[in-house]
């Protein structure tokens, strides 16, 4: 697809998000849509964040990460710190909490790369539990009780404008040559640095960009909920996002996206059961693991050039009938 094909794809889909983001706010104005459910939309926009950032550092560049809350939490924390304590607006407190996530992934990423495989997950596993220790200890962000107190900005619309925006960065930053780099690192590591590859070069950059957004998404997370508490934070917090990685399938941005709208709608089907969540989800890898072990998606994408298809194939047929 040439350049201009490619302007004319993204032309075609943000006229979807616009039409599907009137569609939502007109029906949450109307007050169609329950309190219940807009707070659950607004959980499957930040898990949209959450998820495509980290399937960018375990799918397309094949690391295993299983510290992303830690990352999280430093954006709900310092965005917090940034509007409630200095009175900066919003958009510089989100902004604060995504560069003060990817400077934090960066200095970590730039040791803890180095390894693979289970030591890697091992690695990231304890940092991001270092992360939420260190929060706990700091009293100036309220220590154990949590930081209280923050005001609600978060809104439907910041939380779909800027799961977009991360939709959009991470594919075109995975079409660019960096992004190709990453995948060939995912491949065959040895073969990619044999080729000349920087391979802890790209690793890093993947695994910067990837805590970025999750700072957003924890800024929006502690905008919403009033509160930012290391208890939100913790390990399990990371397996409900890798959960909704590898529900979707490693390496597909839309796997991700639907894995994170499928995992909140069944968590909050659950509500009342709170027990047998987590044993849903155990039983969801498992079953997924045997039956489908690539995933849902596994590292396709569904464009809107294949829906169309799809949509006058079927047209077609049922005009043939």
């Amino acid at each position: 697809m040439g350049f201009k094909g490619k302007i004319k794809t993204d032309l075609m889909a943000l006229g979807a998000c616009l039409a599907t983001y009137a569609v939502i706010q007109g029906l949450i104005t109307a007050d169609i849509i329950s309190p219940f459910w807009q707070l659950n939309i607004i959980l499957i926009g930040i898990n949209i964040i959450l998820a495509v950032s980290l399937n960018l550092i375990n799918g397309f560049t094949g690391q295993f990460s299983i510290g992303h809350a830690g990352f999280m939490a430093v954006g709900a924390y310092l965005s917090a710190v940034l509007t409630v304590k200095m009175q900066l607006p919003f958009l510089a407190a989100i902004a604060g909490g995504a560069i003060g996530a990817a400077v934090l992934g960066f200095a970590i990423g730039l040791p803890t790369l180095r390894l693979t495989g289970d030591y890697l997950a091992i690695a990231t596993l304890g940092l991001g539990e270092i992360i939420r220790i260190c929060i706990l200890n700091i009293q100036y962000v309220g220590g154990a009780s949590g930081f209280m107190g923050i005001s609600r900005y978060t809104n439907f619309t910041w939380v779909f404008f800027l799961a977009v925006l991360t939709i959009f960065v991470i594919k075109n930053f995975i079409d660019s040559t960096h992004g190709r780099a990453c995948i060939s690192i995912r491949e065959n590591e040895i073969a990619a640095e044999a080729m000349g590859v920087d391979t802890t070069k790209y690793k890093v950059l993947a695994f910067t960009i990837g805590a970025g957004f999750a700072g957003v998404a924890g800024a929006l997370f502690s905008h919403y909920f009033y509160i930012a508490h290391p208890a939100s934070f913790t390990f399990m917090r990371s397996f409900d996002i890798l959960t909704m990685v590898v529900l979707g399938g490693l390496g597909s941005i839309t796997g991700s996206i639907t894995g994170a709208v499928l995992l909140t709608f069944v968590s909050a089907a659950l509500a009342s059961y709170p027990e047998w969540r987590m044993v849903i989800y155990a039983l969801s890898l498992i079953i997924l693991m045997i039956y489908r072990p690539q995933g849902l998606f596994g590292n396709k994408e569904i464009s809107l050039k294949m829906l169309s298809r799809l949509i006058g194939g079927g047209r077609r047929a049922t005009q043939g009938n």
